[in-house]
């Protein structure tokens, strides 16, 4: 049974299921829905109460919008280069177009969300907690970004036509729903890893593994609470290409999306409590 001092796994998994009806939620939102929930008046004042608690240090209070980011001008020329494809996994590219004086982001699956200059390269969105910074060649041309969001994911540009075979193959995965070979094998071993907090990271992409050295230490306990694996469902393909699955523990459940790369590594992974 869940108290208020999981609140903030409680609003992460409001925002997964209401993405998988393609109803978009921002991270504050999430936060103020959930606050209200447990009777609270804000997010702020939940996140004070769970402290004082002795809940998880990593509950920080809302900054007030716009706090610290300022949006400048750029030439819209600059905002046109940026402009094109790059891939973050064999599943899912993410799109730069230009409208007017800011850009537009959007990552397959996802809905598409404006971006805004704070400088020459770094760009800054309203309606979720995400940055991002275009890698500039010496000839002044982006060849590759990086996306602040749950960490840092570097993304290689990639042309129009490259774009369009992992769409595609993105979408026929989420037409047929049947999980890919080898993922439900990957992700027991990467349970079991985290879990006892000794991860593969050999088994990982450099930047999930990278996360994952990240948020190893708030995962492990989470992960070793929940027991031994019990059972394995497959629940079907997300939106990004993903294999989505429900774990049944000893003490409780997870639900995970995972996504190999064409080598057999774990190029995607998220969990979230299950019910």
């Amino acid at each position: 049974m869940r108290d208020f001092r999981d609140a903030k796994a409680m609003a992460q998994t409001l925002r997964e299921a209401l993405a998988a009806k393609s109803i978009p939620l921002t991270h504050s939102d999430s936060l103020e829905l959930i606050a209200k929930l447990f009777g609270q008046r804000d997010w702020n004042t939940l996140a004070a109460r769970i402290q004082a608690a002795g809940g998880p240090a990593d509950v920080p209070p809302l900054a007030p919008p716009d706090a610290v980011r300022q949006e400048i001008a750029v030439a819209t020329a600059m905002l046109d280069g940026y402009a094109g494809y790059y891939q973050l996994s064999d599943q899912a590219v993410l799109s730069v177009t230009r409208d007017h004086h800011h850009l537009v982001i959007q990552l397959t699956g996802q809905r598409a969300v404006p971006f805004f200059a704070e400088s020459q390269t770094e760009f800054f969105a309203r309606e979720v907690n995400a940055q991002i910074s275009f890698v500039i060649a010496a000839d002044g041309q982006a060849t590759s970004l990086i996306l602040h969001q749950n960490g840092d994911k570097p993304m290689p540009r990639i042309d129009a036509a490259t774009a369009k075979q992992i769409a595609d193959r993105t979408a026929e995965r989420v037409k047929n729903q049947s999980p890919a070979p080898g993922t439900e094998a990957a992700l027991r071993r990467l349970f079991d890893g985290l879990a006892s907090g000794q991860a593969n990271y050999a088994d990982m992409t450099p930047a999930l593994a990278a996360a994952t050295r990240e948020q190893l230490p708030h995962l492990q306990p989470f992960l070793a609470d929940l027991g031994a694996v019990e059972s394995t469902r497959f629940l079907g393909v997300g939106a990004q290409g993903e294999d989505v699955y429900s774990m049944r523990h000893e003490n409780g459940a997870s639900h995970w999306r995972i996504a190999l790369d064409d080598k057999g590594i774990i190029s995607t992974a998220w969990v979230s409590p299950g019910p």
